[in-house]
């Protein structure tokens, strides 16, 4: 039970759509809440299985991805701590229509769905900071879905480094990204083939943009990356 109330203090002090709980809606959570920890590069759900309560993950880093034609993935997420995933499928009652898979060690925890509709029946402001929550997801998934077919491929490797960047800072030296990311999921996050994407990943590191170590990108040139980005 420790773990769990430090996994529910941390989820109300770190998430704003929980902070709109009072003392006997956080009880209800300690009672219908559990942690799992997952090894990097474990599946924590799978495509078209069916929730059975609200994901969040607490610590570690994991993308949400759906396989394509021939089994080529897009991940079509990235989620950090401590924020939610899988939830669409939750609300709309339907099976998940993509996979999540731990990219560190990472630790998961579920609010159970009964727990969960009766805080949201009881509680409109949290009600609302959910859907909220759930339009910004929408609208941020709309704008991908343009970028992902519109860019050039410098535009679109561009745009996910500098989404890598907002979604997990730096490191302390304020350029490398705090993320290690293999050209494969780099390139499924882009929306190009591996090839393309280490290919463009070297011409940005000529022309000075970026630095490259093993998995280790650090952006050098911020300016003309924003540049690149925004020219498409």
């Amino acid at each position: 039970m420790e773990n769990q109330h430090s996994c529910i203090d941390a989820l109300v002090k770190n998430n704003s759509v929980f902070s709109a709980l009072n003392e006997d809606e956080i009880k209800l959570l300690y009672e219908n809440y559990t942690c799992t920890s997952f090894k990097k590069n474990e599946i924590i759900f799978k495509e078209a299985e069916r929730p059975t309560g609200l994901l969040c993950l607490q610590e570690g880093k994991v993308k949400i991805f759906k396989e394509g034609v021939g089994g080529r993935e897009q991940i079509v997420r990235m989620a950090k701590p401590v924020s939610f995933i899988g939830y669409r499928a939750l609300f709309a009652d339907e099976n998940h229509i993509a996979s999540a898979q731990a990219i560190e060690n990472s630790v998961v925890c579920t609010i159970r769905r009964e727990a969960l509709e009766n805080i949201l029946r009881q509680n409109p402001d949290f009600s609302l900071r959910i859907i909220k929550s759930l339009a910004y997801e929408l609208g941020f998934a709309n704008k991908r879905t343009v970028t992902l077919t519109q860019k050039h491929i410098r535009g679109r490797l561009a745009e996910s480094l500098l989404f890598l960047r907002d979604t997990y800072g730096f490191e302390e030296d304020g350029h490398t990204i705090n993320i290690y990311l293999s050209r494969e999921d780099i390139a499924h996050l882009s929306n190009m083939t591996t090839s393309n994407a280490i290919r463009t990943l070297s011409a940005f590191a000529k022309e000075g943009i970026i630095d490259i170590n093993g998995r280790r990108i650090s952006i050098k040139d911020m300016k003309k990356l924003e540049w690149i980005n925004d020219l498409g």
